[in-house]
């Protein structure tokens, strides 16, 4: 679909650290599976693929996770070691604080501040040591770090406003799939700006995840579009933690302001169910909790809405192919 797709301006931009570097570019795209041509049409688009592959065919060729921009190397690894540093961190506050931290410890490495403003939150990126024509490192960063931190608590954090320091591109209207929100250009700093309450919830990811998140992470954060306020996103915001108190189809139809079913036919269109949602959801409550062993199994069972303990084995080892006793073992 023409939505899911990356401009080649995206594409141009990737490729400037590498080209200021020397290397062989034209290379680099065949790798990828991209066509050099067409970077030559400015219309042009590629796939989210190609372009995941683009990006860790630059970090391999730059041994540079900053791929050419920064003013010192990123070498491979950092970022999933950030990730190590910050998995055992109860709230997502702690998380992110203890991420900026391990990059803020990196001399001439792009400068990351996490500010509470009343209710709000403001993740603020100082790129001025930056060679960074394009601005590509500097939106990059902003992405990944929102969607690992829409990763870590289980549900996308929506952005109030996103603020740029430098002027609006002239491929501007881009921007919806990787800001979805209001966006100002030429402002006071380079930012995203999000809800405080999000800060304060907890992680519903551990080193079990991390595993498989990284095995195509931060590349793939970069290349799928952003899925903003779509169907499942907005029922699962809905449903929320409290697993004995979910609304039924019909209470989140109405909440919806549409019909029951409507909203299933819209799920079926999204490739999903209202049921599939609810285990998705229970699933990431359960490694939650069996990660942190603070609470039995019995009691992990009630707070998800099951009716007995066995009844969460066999749902548990149908999600995963472990029982929670088998999975909590391998955690500890």
């Amino acid at each position: 679909m023409h939505e899911r797709t990356i401009p080649s301006h995206f594409v141009r931009a990737a490729l400037r650290g590498a080209q200021r570097q020397g290397h062989d570019c034209t290379a680099i795209l065949r790798a990828a599976g991209i066509q050099p041509a067409l970077l030559e049409q400015s219309r042009a688009r590629v796939d989210p693929e190609q372009f995941a592959r683009l990006i860790r065919l630059l970090w391999e060729a730059l041994g540079d996770e900053y791929m050419g921009f920064g003013p010192v190397q990123s070498k491979p690894g950092t970022f999933a070691m950030m990730c190590h540093a910050t998995i055992h961190c109860r709230t997502l506050d702690k998380a992110l604080r203890r991420g900026v931290l391990f990059y803020n410890l990196f001399p001439q490495a792009p400068d990351l501040q996490l500010q509470r403003e009343g209710e709000l939150a403001r993740l603020s990126l100082d790129n001025s040591q930056l060679w960074d024509p394009d601005h590509f490192l500097t939106e990059c960063l902003l992405v990944i770090w929102h969607r690992l931190a829409s990763w870590l608590i289980g549900q996308r954090i929506r952005l109030e406003e996103t603020t740029f320091s430098y002027a609006q591109p002239a491929h501007a209207d881009d921007y919806e799939l990787m800001f979805p929100c209001p966006r100002r250009f030429g402002a006071g700093s380079t930012s995203l700006l999000f809800q405080a309450r999000y800060l304060d919830l907890p992680l519903l990811q551990d080193e079990r995840t991390l595993r498989q998140f990284l095995k195509h992470s931060p590349a793939d954060l970069l290349a799928r579009p952003d899925g903003g306020d779509n169907l499942p996103s907005q029922i699962r915001r809905l449903l929320g933690r409290d697993c004995n108190h979910w609304p039924d189809l019909d209470g989140v139809a109405r909440q919806l302001n549409t019909s029951p079913q409507t909203l299933r036919r819209h799920l079926r269109e999204a490739g999903s169910s209202f049921q599939e949602l609810k285990d998705q959801l229970r699933l990431d409550l359960a490694i939650y909790h069996l990660g942190r062993n603070e609470l039995p199994i019995q009691d992990i069972a009630e707070q998800l809405g099951f009716s007995e303990p066995s009844a969460f084995h066999r749902a548990f080892k149908k999600w995963t192919g472990l029982t929670p006793g088998a999975y909590r073992a391998q955690e500890s």
